[in-house]
């Protein structure tokens, strides 16, 4: 097939009129290029002019009635892409091990490169020579040649151009020659720089007459490195780019992610803030002009949320990954209609129709809450409107306390209370909360509720209470593997977290990452009541966040170099104390019977922490799951990651006291008061452990709710008591009360005293 020349590219990018075959006539018409025009005037001359100079060299049209095909990917409307692993309900990574048989297809040849004999120390040394002589022609000749197709692109990066590299372990590729081109490419004239964006959209519009090689796929990863697709003016160019990646089979995808992750820390993260701006300057334009119509490149979004996906997943497969999974948040989907993308994704599930919530890795912690909150009150509003609807039909005077989960409990039977009534009270578990103490006069405007969940925490997480074990070593409870006939507690404990997430409460509880973990899994309770629930794969590095004495004698164990038969003399049973009495546990059958040796020790350590993690609390940890999801089922909780969950139950430990004075209230005093001005200095000059105690003092936890401090409505009060006395909190309420105290001095030493020796949650 001929080659698109300069003139023809013009004729059809300004047109928006692609000739494609017949067996593409279903495709929607592709944007075109015009957007550049306008926001080139900042960096580039008009586009225009620029793209007369892509090729100068004609070649044969060829007859015109004959179809001309280009790289643009036989793919449907962009918000019909498919996607990456777009089944979160089907958390499964792909590997090449499991890939069905037609994405194993024979590896198509290598083209034969180019010889390239440039190196890092000739090109630097030929960019020194132009930024002294002025005179960029070699520095310009290498750009243009290097970028004009994928061919030169692979003839000057790849490492060995003899040796194919199909591996996806290495990629071939010289990532110290491809980072000192780009990060000489910005100091260079515009010339040079457009001559790489031209040489760019000659490599995407070239003509493929099979699959792609692993030559493509590298020049794939290296484009992507690019940093002029920062600036907007590049971004239609970008925008075809990213098409193509999509659109590549999911066996061309697993080389690109395992590719991906070889990427040097800060490369990767370019890449994936360039993909984010992308996508938010697409969704709300600074300048609208620069881009062409959205009804027109309804694509664009799609297709670099896919490529996005695939760099989550390179991220994921790094222990620990490259950046945190924080960095994939797009802050801009916050002020979308998130509800709206909610409800398409779950009428139209994972099918051809585009959602964000496909992709819940970009949606971040904040704007979730959202969803799950509104998700919660519509279930809540529902179930209500359901209780009136049944009160009128049998001709029963409607009372509005039927539009709430009351609990009524006795301060001195406070678990067993509490157990009875939410027993009592399944059908109402997802109704507005509301608490009574019995034999009190109050009403619940909050303050109740909070008091209640603090109450019941500490008493049940109390290590007298037998149902968790406190490990000081990592300051985290674990469930006791002590048997018991009735685990009705410890689904209490779960209905608490989940009616905690319901009415936006943090708790402090403090269970390890794996307890969240285990808990979506699976995150949608089975309709099969047999199914397993609560288990999930550990690892050692589980284990170190519990219990880490034990993990650490586990990770000797593996390293230990002499004869582990007969030095550590074990079997594959292991011992358990429980009430006073020591109890056996056979790791797999006949386990006291096989010795542990330096051929089976991962084998004995992988058992014994499933035992440990899983199996020996399978029944309190199923109670426990069964809890929280008689609360918080809803699809929502597919979209979360474990972190995500323990942020919305116990809120994040990133402190930020500044915050935290903005949106303090004040009542008795003014900002300006000149106690109030030493309170905040000395609590500003606070180590972090200090500011955590005073958050603790006053709130009942030293965490932060999602929305941030200003969730917290913390609130200052003057206290009309003696100097000589200690501030006072109101954890229920967030309130501190604080006497006005004469000097800073005699300020910071009544605080850190009160916060310092508070016991428990200092209840008033």
């Amino acid at each position: 097939m001929p080659k698109l020349d300069a003139s023809q590219l013009v004729m059809s990018l300004q047109s928006n009129v692609y000739h494609l075959p017949k067996k593409y006539n279903c495709l929607p018409r592709q944007p075109n290029l015009h957007g550049l025009e306008e926001g080139a005037k900042n960096q580039f001359s008009t586009f225009s002019n620029f793209i007369t100079t892509i090729n100068q060299k004609k070649e044969g049209i060829g007859n015109r009635n004959s179809p001309t095909q280009l790289v643009i990917p036989n793919i449907k409307n962009g918000r019909d892409l498919p996607a990456l692993c777009l089944d979160v309900r089907q958390k499964k990574r792909m590997s090449m091990d499991t890939l069905p048989q037609e994405l194993k297809a024979p590896i198509p040849p290598e083209p034969s490169l180019p010889i390239r004999t440039k190196t890092v120390k000739d090109f630097q040394d030929d960019m020194e020579k132009s930024k002294a002589s002025g005179d960029w022609k070699a520095v310009h000749n290498f750009y243009s040649t290097t970028f004009d197709s994928f061919l030169e692109i692979n003839a000057a990066f790849k490492k060995d151009t003899n040796s194919p590299f199909n591996t996806i372990e290495d990629s071939g590729i010289d990532a110290k020659f491809v980072n000192v081109v780009y990060d000489a490419l910005l100091n260079t004239p515009q010339d040079v720089q457009k001559s790489v964006l031209k040489g760019i959209i000659n490599g995407l519009l070239q003509e493929w007459t099979g699959p792609r090689t692993k030559d493509d796929l590298r020049a794939y990863c290296i484009l992507l490195q690019n940093p002029q697709f920062s600036n907007t003016s590049t971004y239609v160019i970008y925008a075809h780019l990213l098409r193509q990646i999509a659109a590549l089979t999911e066996a061309d995808h697993h080389f690109l992610v395992h590719w991906s992750k070889k990427i040097s820390q800060k490369r990767f993260k370019q890449v994936v803030d360039r993909l984010l701006q992308f996508i938010s300057l697409r969704l709300f334009p600074a300048k609208p002009e620069e881009f062409p119509p959205m009804v027109k490149c309804t694509w664009w979004i799609p297709s670099a949320t896919k490529v996005l996906s695939l760099f989550n997943a390179a991220n994921s497969l790094i222990s620990p990954p490259i950046i945190s999974y924080t960095d994939f948040y797009n802050s801009t989907l916050d002020h979308i209609d998130l509800m709206e993308e909610y409800h398409n994704w779950q009428c139209y599930g994972n099918s051809h129709r585009f959602s964000f919530c496909q992709y819940p890795f970009i949606i971040s912690i904040a704007a979730k809450k959202v969803i799950i909150q509104r998700d919660s009150e519509q279930q809540m509003i529902s179930i209500a409107r359901q209780s009136l609807v049944d009160k009128v039909s049998r001709r029963q005077k409607p009372d509005m306390n039927m539009l709430f989960l009351n609990v009524k409990v006795r301060r001195t039977h406070l678990v067993s209370d509490s157990l009875d009534e939410l027993a009592r009270k399944k059908a109402d578990l997802k109704k507005k909360l509301k608490v009574t103490f019995v034999g009190e006069a109050g009403l619940d405007m909050g303050g109740l509720t909070k008091e209640w969940f603090l109450l019941l925490i500490r008493q049940i997480f109390h290590p007298d209470y037998g149902m968790f074990t406190y490990h000081k070593d990592s300051q985290c409870h674990w469930f006791s593997s002590f048997k018991c006939d009735n685990y009705s507690e410890f689904r209490l404990v779960g209905a608490l977290m989940g009616l905690a997430v319901y009415n936006s409460i943090t708790l402090d509880i403090r269970f390890p990452p794996c307890c969240y973990k285990k808990l979506l899994s699976p995150p949608i309770v089975p309709c099969d009541h047999n199914a397993l629930v609560g288990i999930c794969g550990v690892t050692l590095d589980d284990l170190f966040q519990i219990m880490p004495e034990l993990a650490h004698g586990l990770s000797e164990l593996l390293s230990y170099e002499g004869n582990v038969e007969e030095d550590f003399y074990s079997t594959f049973q292991v011992f358990q104390e429980e009430f006073g009495v020591i109890k056996s546990y056979n790791l797999k059958p006949n386990g006291d019977k096989i010795p542990v040796t330096n051929r089976n020790r991962k084998e004995y350590v992988q058992l014994y922490v499933d035992f440990l993690l899983n199996r020996s609390i399978y029944k309190q940890f199923a109670a426990f799951y069964y809890g929280f999801h008689s609360v918080c089922a809803s699809y929502a909780l597919l979209l979360l990651r474990p972190e995500e969950v323990e942020i919305l139950v116990c809120g994040s430990p990133e402190l930020d006291m500044s915050a935290l004075q903005r949106s303090t209230q004040y009542e008795g005093y003014q900002k300006t008061d000149l106690t109030i001005r030493y309170f905040w200095d000395v609590v500003l000059g606070f180590s972090p452990d200090l500011q955590k105690k005073l958050l603790h003092f006053a709130t009942g936890s030293d965490r932060v709710p999602v929305g941030g401090m200003a969730d917290l409505n913390f609130k200052i009060s003057r206290s009309e008591t003696s100097t000589n006395w200690l501030p006072v909190a109101h954890t229920c309420f967030n309130q501190l009360c604080l006497p006005p105290y004469k000097n800073k001095k005699e300020l910071r030493q009544k605080l850190i005293i009160g916060i310092s020796n508070a016991e428990g949650f200092g209840l008033e």
